[in-house]
């Protein structure tokens, strides 16, 4: 797996050795951000990004290499946590990313921390972890307003974004639904 474009093109990310971790393959992360570029009039320049379920953190990296100004990235997850630790210290961005060991579904209040205006959000499939994730990234104020959301999931699941979350697009990529959302 390697950076698509910006400032880190090229650069490998740290991929997981177990299939606990399913990271956004080179090809399907391009596509999120030509659509993120093209059709939402790029909400990545100096963005604060929020990467849920991060696992390797190739979204939030992306973003980042893309011009976002800060990423945050969420995973309870031992293998993930550690990966993203790495590509932080590889790439030298300590200081524009945290790194939370946190259940996403259960993030608490956002304060210190200011509300992100681009999230991702790439659950493990077909466990109904999006709306759960979402609804309490709202309750704890994680959101800015109008911010705009990206969910990965499985094509065949059916899920619909919170109240206050209104969906903008989905697309199948092979056997992966993309969802795009606005706050408010």
């Amino acid at each position: 797996m390697r950076i698509v474009a910006g400032r880190f093109r090229g650069r490998a990310i740290a991929g997981p050795s177990t299939p606990a971790i399913r990271p956004t393959s080179d090809r399907l992360r391009e596509t999120i951000f030509n659509i993120l570029e093209h059709a939402y009039g790029d909400p990545i320049a100096d963005a604060r990004v929020l990467d849920l379920f991060a696992g390797t953190g190739a979204m939030g990296f992306e973003a980042l290499s893309r011009g976002a100004a800060f990423c945050l990235f969420v995973d309870q997850g031992a293998e993930a946590r550690s990966l993203i630790r790495g590509s932080i210290e590889a790439f030298g961005c300590g200081g524009e990313t945290r790194l939370f060991r946190r259940d996403a579904t259960k993030l608490g209040e956002v304060k210190p921390l200011a509300p992100f205006s681009l999230v991702f959000c790439d659950p493990p499939y077909g466990k109904g972890l999006v709306p759960r994730a979402i609804t309490s990234a709202q309750a704890g104020g994680w959101l800015a307003p109008e911010a705009l959301l990206v969910v990965e999931e499985a094509a065949s699941a059916d899920f619909a974004f919170p109240q206050g979350i209104t969906e903008i697009e989905r697309r199948k990529q092979g056997d992966t639904l993309i969802a795009f959302g606005r706050v408010g």
